[in-house]
């Protein structure tokens, strides 16, 4: 402070023709520091030397005092007297209030901020569960209050909080003590004084109470006492905030030019000059050093009252003397007529009131030699600017800090709090960021639970529902994937549902694609055959045409089934089932004309019997165009009405989408197999009724085989189709009319080809009307 005055009293463009004094009240105690202030209020003592200075009624501003709760006390009675208070070092939030301290001012921020710093600083290394500790004094309890308040709105909880004073009762620091044994929290953040700091690491210490991560507020930080402590070692890796470091030109050069002889009256400056040189000064009661000889000096002795390479707090006292200086400077040449006051008059300078310098202080702004800007908010506070520190190394006698990370409360809060990159050290001397939190981080794929009683941080990983994700660790709630969409198997990521149908490139598509032209090929072949033999008596026997004719569409069946495969479009839903069905019934027909024809025949054969003219070659030809265009008419009418159409079924599998082809009506559907049905018992009834027509001209029994193949193979399909999922529907299907058909091939025309190809001999109007003449006779 003296620097700094004197420094101003050498500067012209500062106060010009005006010297600032100073009385410093250098008092401990609560009693004696508000004794101090009120003499300060009250007026000056007789000032001896009065050379060109004039004397003031009362201070025009006081600096101090370095604690919150003694300020408190007396800057509550000076608002009073509207005399400004500028502290450096009292930081407590209630401060900020302007109806109790109207006239109090501070360089340093509130520890509003500082509580809102350490919150972002526990939540950036993802402590969300730690202990609190204060001393029970405004300073603490306020501090501490706004930390917890602005950790909980982080997401941050507190396992427990203890409070105690160095003076209090014993009792309470061991309750402390034991908080701290039985958590389970790794970070403690200790909002106190550098005394109560040094009395709990101590019982700490001596408990063997170790591992743990303090996280201090700016009052023990960087205090140069914590060397004291017997558990000081508890302290490496501590981190926290404290005020920007500064250099002060001109400083140190000052403080090497102290000398006992400036101070006579001063018992610190005494006790320092002994301490340094080892010796006794005169008048003193020390009689076991040798005596001073008065050429000591300071200028080429290192000790921390010289070092200056970390002036923190130092430089508030420096900010509030130039604080003052410039709002008395402003005072002094205001102009007349413009001045703030009424009518734009002007202070007297030759009689400053407090309240004048008041208005100068809350309006001022200025910018130090080293850069740094001054102002105050509307409460008397500092812009919150913080270096984070971190205790890399701590012994009886020294302490190392290291600036690790930057807090600034001016900036938008994304970027308020920025680590430089420098290496920290941790609790305990450890190079891992130690890890504090109730429960562990629950993974993606799996979300919270809070458990029962418990804070919020104490909770249940429970993995997502069935069709649900988290893609963020720690998620509060998992959300469903889209309709298309299924999650993954760590439950993390929605992904596109596989696709299933029945396809050409997969196993049974392959096998069932193979059955279906192996079928066509034989069909054709038979075929062939007999066109090749279409004049032997048994092609002719049974109506060639007809033959021909189920040949066809015995083809078309098994080339039809090849419209089930592959993915469904819109023309290939509406063409496989009519296809089918329309087919299938030409196919039936076929047959039920060559029973009813081996009936006729049979009947024909009998005396005075003229049947065939009933059933000839025109009326064949016209039952199976009638019992065909039944079936197209249906056909049609499902077409135009409800028509069959691809559709995404995601109901049967929840990770799969089948695609499969929806029937749109399912009346028309059954109507098509039902007039299958129909058709196939009747043909089955007629077969079997004729099935003891003699062996050699009989087909019907062929008929009535085939019958009973085609009623086992759709009888088995019902149930089957109904019950098999995805695309075993669709092969069920295939299966069922690759079956059916050849069925038909193997019991109606292998026999034929056998006596065709293999029994040439059998293959005569003899042999096949044989039997038939018998029956004659």
């Amino acid at each position: 402070m003296i620097f700094a005055i004197e420094e101003i009293n050498q500067n012209p463009a500062i106060l010009p023709n005006h010297t600032m004094g100073y009385n410093i009240y250098n008092s401990c105690g609560m009693t004696n520091i508000m004794r101090s202030a009120l003499v300060l209020a009250n007026g000056q003592r007789e000032i001896i030397d009065e050379r060109n200075c004039t004397k003031a009624d009362t201070a025009q501003a006081i600096l101090g005092h370095s604690g919150s709760a003694p300020t408190v006390g007396f800057a509550r009675i000076m608002g009073r007297f509207q005399i400004p208070v500028l502290s450096h070092f009292a930081t407590c939030a209630c401060l900020s209030n302007r109806e109790e301290f109207p006239s109090f001012f501070r360089t340093i921020p509130s520890d509003l901020h500082q509580g809102r710093a350490l919150a972002k600083l526990v939540k950036h290394f993802s402590w969300t569960w730690v202990g609190a500790i204060s001393n029970k004094n405004e300073y603490g309890i306020n501090g501490i209050t706004t930390f917890i308040q602005a950790a909980q709105e982080e997401g941050v909880c507190i396992e427990y909080y203890q409070a105690f004073e160095q003076t209090g009762p014993l009792h309470e620091l061991a309750k402390v003590v034991e908080s701290v044994k039985h958590s389970t929290s790794k970070v403690i953040v200790a909002f106190m004084s550098h005394r109560e700091v040094n009395v709990l690491v101590t019982e700490l210490f001596r408990q063997n109470i170790t591992g743990l991560q303090w996280v201090g507020s700016d009052a023990w930080i960087t205090d140069d006492s914590l060397t004291d402590s017997e558990g000081h070692s508890l302290l490496v890796g501590s981190l926290g905030f404290t005020v920007s470091k500064a250099k002060i030109p001109g400083l140190e050069e000052h403080l090497r030019q102290l000398h006992p002889s400036q101070f006579p009256d001063s018992q610190f400056v005494r006790d320092f000059w002994e301490d340094v040189f080892d010796c006794a000064l005169n008048n003193t009661a020390n009689t076991q050093r040798k005596p001073c000889s008065g050429f000591e000096s300071l200028q080429t002795f290192e000790s921390y009252f010289t070092d200056v390479s970390e002036l923190r707090f130092t430089n508030n006292v420096y900010k509030s003397v130039h604080t003052v200086a410039h709002a008395l400077h402003s005072l002094v040449t205001c102009k007349e007529g413009r001045g703030p006051f009424y009518n734009g008059s002007c202070a007297d300078t030759g009689h400053i009131q407090p309240w004048q310098v008041l208005h100068y202080l809350q309006n001022i702004n200025f910018t130090t030699n080293q850069g740094e800007r001054v102002t105050f908010d509307q409460n008397g506070d500092s812009p919150a600017r913080y270096e984070l520190v971190n205790l890399q190394h701590v012994t009886s006698r020294t302490l190392h800090v290291a600036t690790v990370g930057v807090f600034d409360s001016t900036l938008p809060s994304e970027r308020q709090f920025i680590m430089n990159g420098m290496n920290i050290v941790w609790g305990g001397g450890s190079h891992t960021v130690p890890v504090s939190v109730c429960s562990e981080s629950c993974p993606p794929g799996k979300h919270k639970v809070l458990q029962k009683r418990k804070h919020i941080c104490c909770y249940d990983c429970i993995p997502c529902a069935e069709g649900e994700i988290s893609n963020i660790p720690d998620s509060m709630e998992c959300f469903k994937c889209p309709i298309d969409y299924w999650p993954n198997t760590r439950g993390d990521v929605c992904i596109l549902k596989e696709i299933e149908y029945l396809s050409y490139a997969e196993i049974m598509g392959i096998m069932l694609t193979f059955l279906c032209l192996m079928g066509a090929i034989v069909t054709t072949v038979i075929a062939l055959v007999f066109f090749h033999f279409r004049e032997t008596p048994i092609v002719r026997a049974n109506n060639s045409e007809l033959s021909f004719l189920l040949l066809f569409s015995l083809t078309l069946c098994f080339l039809c089934s090849l419209t089930f495969i592959g993915r469904p479009t819109e023309w290939s839903c509406m063409l496989r089932h009519t296809a089918f069905g329309i087919t299938f019934v030409l196919c039936i027909s076929c047959v039920l004309g060559k029973t009813i024809v081996v009936l006729m025949a049979f009947r024909a054969t009998l005396p005075g019997s003229n049947m065939m003219k009933w059933f000839g070659p025109a009326q064949q030809r016209l039952s199976v165009l009638f019992f065909t265009l039944i079936q197209v008419l249906i056909c049609i009418l499902w077409l135009t009405i409800n028509p069959p159409f691809p559709f995404k079924n995601m109901n049967h599998y929840k990770e799969k989408i089948i695609l499969e082809c929806a029937l749109g009506s399912s009346v028309w559907f059954w109507a098509v197999f039902g007039y299958i049905g129909l058709l196939a018992v009747l043909c089955f009834v007629l077969a079997f009724l004729a099935r003891k027509l003699p062996d050699n001209f009989n087909e019907a029994k062929f008929i009535t085989f085939s019958m009973l193949i085609f009623w086992s193979v759709w009888i088995a399909f019902i149930p089957a189709y109904v019950s098999s999922p995805g695309k075993f529907t669709v092969a069920v299907e295939i299966f069922a009319i690759i079956a059916s058909s050849y069925g038909l091939l193997s019991c109606i025309f292998i026999p034929k080809c056998y006596v065709i190809l293999l029994r040439p001999e059998q293959n005569t109007k003899r042999h096949i009307m044989g039997k038939t003449k018998d029956i004659q006779c």
